[in-house]
């Protein structure tokens, strides 16, 4: 079935990505907006986060290299530890033009969670992540991420926000505070085993002072999610660009299986 969602996924690059401008990929290593709920307790989730830039930067820039055609790949692993706490981890890394293979770095998330007994109007969970890319990924070397997730089920409608808070403590932007980096999810179940869609991504500078339009980064990504059975995640979805600062395509697609999971 993954060799499967993979050859899926190459299709739907080659198709797009060729005679399009791309999205600014270099830190798109995880594209997603975060549920509430977390990985059950005992269970391990390993997820495989596939990128693509469609068309990108061509030259070395400030250090970091081009991502014209680069395709990212990310292993993420989550233990859940009980119904309140999980913790990732992944490992990024990225395959150049020329066919290789390059480690980029590794980041830790601890993620707590309200059960859902609390019967709560909404679910509520804080994800933190903090970690290391190396400097011809990311000028910005060491970072850090809080992001509040709140989210609601209403019939076969599905919303989700995800107001990110992002810190760098090493590298050009040390100084510039937290910047806010927003992300929102709209879905509808067309079936039990089809959802369908928008997710949206965006980059707007220091908090206190968002940078101007033309410099934010904002993207709109049409997106399925299909559901292949209680261990599986499957995701995959097309990324359009909408500010000069944004690149303006990007494909990616999340295969996730749940290991251990009594709840089968």
């Amino acid at each position: 079935m993954l060799s499967w969602h993979l050859r899926l996924f190459a299709a739907v690059a080659i198709l797009l990505g060729y005679g399009a401008a791309g999205l600014r990929a270099q830190g798109n290593y995880e594209v997603q907006v975060y549920a509430s709920e977390l990985t059950p307790k005992g269970v391990f989730m390993v997820e495989l986060h596939s990128n693509i830039t469609a068309q990108g930067t061509k030259g070395v820039i400030d250090g970091v290299l081009p991502t014209h055609h680069a395709v990212h790949e990310t292993l993420e692993v989550t233990h859940g530890w009980n119904e309140w706490f999980e913790t990732g981890y992944y490992l990024f890394s990225s395959v150049q033009p020329d066919g290789s293979w390059k480690f980029v770095g590794t980041h830790i998330r601890p993620r707590i969670s309200i059960p859902s007994r609390y019967k709560l109007p909404v679910g509520l969970s804080l994800s933190t992540e903090s970690g290391y890319q190396r400097p011809n990924f990311s000028q910005d070397t060491w970072t850090w991420e809080i992001r509040p997730i709140i989210d609601k089920q209403l019939g076969k409608f599905y919303l989700c926000f995800n107001p990110t808070f992002d810190k760098s403590f090493h590298g050009p932007s040390k100084n510039s505070g937290y910047e806010f980096a927003p992300n929102v999810k709209f879905a509808y179940d067309i079936s039990k085993k089809l959802a369908m869609g928008l997710e949206y991504y965006g980059v707007y500078g220091p908090f206190r002072h968002w940078s101007p339009l033309r410099e934010q980064e904002q993207a709109f990504l049409p997106a399925i999610d299909v559901d292949f059975g209680k261990n599986w995640e499957f995701n995959l979805g097309v990324g359009i660009g909408v500010t000069a600062a944004t690149d303006h395509l990007l494909v990616k697609m999340i295969v996730g299986y749940r290991f251990n999971n009594k709840n089968k």
